[in-house]
C-alpha cells in the first residue's frame, strides 16, 4: 500500500511536466501603411483626388482617426455675425481580420465640401451649398492593390464621390 501512495504521488508531481498547455501562442503584431484617396469624378473623370495615409496594426483594436478640414464661415442671415461650418474629410479605421492577403477594415469616412451657387437668371448670389458624403461598414482589402470600398453618386450634380484604399505591409 506504501508503495502504491509513492506512486500515486510521483505520477501527481510529474504529471504537470508533461500536460501539454492549452495557450494559444500570441500572434505577432502586423504592421499595415493604409492610404485613402478620396475622388471626385464627373462623366468618369477624376476631378479631383486628395490622399490621407495611417498606421494600423492588426493587434491594435482601437480606432485610428484621420481629422482634416476647414471651419468656413457663413454670413448669417441677419448681417451681424457668422456661422461656422465644419468642411472636410473624416476617416475612422480598425483592423478587424488580417491575413497573408487581404485585410478586413471596419471603415467609416465622412466628407463634405462646400461651393456657391448662384440663380442662373438673376447672377444673384445664393447661400452655400454643403455637400456630403458618408458611409460605414466592414470592407475586404487585398494587399498591396488599390481597391475602391465606397462610391455615391451626387445628389444634384452629375458628379460621384468615391473612396479608395490601399493597405501595404511594412517590415
Amino acid at each position: 500500500m506504501k508503495f502504491a501512495m509513492i506512486c500515486l504521488a510521483a505520477a501527481l508531481a510529474v504529471g504537470p511536466c508533461f500536460a501539454q498547455s492549452d495557450e494559444k501562442v500570441p500572434e505577432p503584431a502586423r504592421y499595415y501603411r493604409v492610404d485613402f484617396v478620396v475622388k471626385e469624378l464627373e462623366a468618369g473623370k477624376v476631378i479631383t483626388a486628395r490622399t490621407y495615409s495611417t498606421t494600423l496594426s492588426s493587434l491594435n483594436r482601437e480606432n485610428t482617426s484621420i481629422r482634416t478640414g476647414d471651419k468656413v464661415p457663413v454670413p448669417n442671415g441677419n448681417g451681424n455675425g457668422y456661422s461656422f461650418f465644419d468642411i472636410g474629410v473624416n476617416i475612422d479605421s480598425r483592423v478587424v481580420r488580417a491575413t497573408d492577403t487581404f485585410l478586413v477594415l471596419s471603415l467609416s469616412a465622412d466628407m463634405s465640401s462646400m461651393v456657391s451657387s448662384t440663380t442662373p437668371a438673376s447672377g444673384m448670389a445664393l447661400p452655400p451649398v454643403v455637400r456630403q458624403n458618408r458611409w460605414s461598414a466592414n470592407v475586404v482589402v487585398p494587399l498591396k492593390k488599390a481597391t475602391t470600398v465606397f462610391s455615391s453618386d451626387g445628389a444634384s450634380e452629375k458628379r460621384q464621390m468615391q473612396l479608395e484604399v490601399t493597405a501595404t505591409p511594412m517590415l
